[in-house]
């Protein structure tokens, strides 16, 4: 392989001010990284580099600097490695994990003769869809209804709430106007606090929250307090899902350490903020291991990464709703196959 790669850059606007509790953001820097073999310049795989701000390791000011490193390297034929692999182990990309995924992404894909093609399977072929959880994100009261009431319709079997940025009374009495139309046999519900509890105050806020047959909590604390996390998956009443915890945890000595650690009943993998497709898998391995439950989330990717990480998900035999979608939050997204239908996601090439 002579591979050749080069980047160019994407601003992608919100269709409106998407909150979390870290606050609210109206544009996502996006790189597009493209390769392709000297021999065959017509065929290349694309791949996507978007850190995000508050959250990814290389949410940096140098990424684009980095970007033009790792090109620059590549082009100039020096590198001893010429394997897919080889590139990625030569590169030590370790401390860029949305970079990594993006390369990763980029010579999977053209190892697969481009297009929208990473990998053969049931979604990829559009036979399976992957059943998803509509996301109602943070905002005043009446937004949050509307959204609530636009998933139902739509035929989501799963919601997952955005908590942590309105008083928590509201969010409860949010909780409780869907259990008044969808019980818990009917809907499963999952909440996000994205760290926004206290420790001291963490638990009882779990039990009040309990009384409305959630599925899961994602980051109820903030992370890199493991002690405290670890008394909170041990008696909580609502199952615990680790999300930001895992962000820079790398190897898998590392990695098995924090689950034996923290013991979490699930985990939640966004390969552009852990690393890309191969440390994703890794973290799956070693949660099966310890019968830890886990699913895949995209972190606002465009579709470029939203398609690689749903066809990633679907080499493995996924029931339970992952947190996948189409990228209908922006007004500029990059055309794409990916559907929704009744709460599930389709790969729908035209051609």
């Amino acid at each position: 392989m002579s591979l050749n790669l080069s980047f160019t850059r994407h601003a992608l606007q919100f269709k409106f001010d998407a909150r979390t509790s870290r606050g609210a953001i109206s544009e996502h820097v996006a790189y597009y990284l493209r390769a392709w073999d000297t021999d065959s310049p017509d065929v290349f795989g694309l791949g996507e580099c978007a850190p995000l701000a508050g959250l990814s390791v290389d949410y940096r000011p140098d990424l684009e600097e980095k970007l033009q490193q790792v090109v620059q390297l590549v082009n100039s034929g020096k590198m001893a490695q010429h394997s897919a692999s080889g590139y990625l182990q030569e590169l030590e990309l370790q401390d860029w994990p949305a970079l990594y995924f993006a390369l990763e992404t980029a010579l999977l894909n053209l190892q697969q003769g481009g297009g929208w093609q990473l990998h053969n399977n049931g979604f990829s072929r559009s036979e399976e869809g992957i059943p998803i959880n509509g996301l109602i994100w943070m905002g005043d009261k009446k937004f949050m209804q509307e959204q609530i009431e636009q998933k139902l319709k739509a035929g989501y079997t799963c919601l997952k709430l955005k908590i942590g940025s309105l008083d928590f009374t509201t969010e409860l009495e949010l909780l409780q106007s869907i259990r008044e139309v969808a019980p818990g046999n009917s809907l499963t519900v999952r909440v996000d606090a994205n760290g926004a509890f206290t420790p001291q105050e963490a638990f009882k806020k779990l039990e009040r929250l309990a009384k409305y047959d959630l599925h899961s909590i994602e980051q109820p604390i903030r992370q890199g307090q493991h002690e405290e996390m670890a008394q909170l998956c041990a008696y909580t009443p609502v199952p615990v899902a680790l999300d930001e915890e895992l962000i820079g945890v790398q190897g898998s000595t590392a990695k098995a350490a924090l689950l034996d650690t923290i013991k979490p009943q699930y985990i939640i993998l966004k390969p552009t903020l852990v690393g890309g497709m191969a440390a994703s898998a890794e973290w799956i391995q070693l949660a099966e291991n310890r019968s830890i439950g886990w699913w895949v989330t995209s972190a606002l990717e465009s579709n470029i990464g939203l398609n690689a990480i749903s066809q990633f998900t679907a080499q493995y035999n996924v029931a339970m709703p992952q947190g996948l979608g189409t990228g209908q939050l922006y007004h500029n997204n990059i055309p794409s196959p990916l559907q929704i239908e009744h709460g599930a996601l389709w790969f729908r090439p035209t051609t």
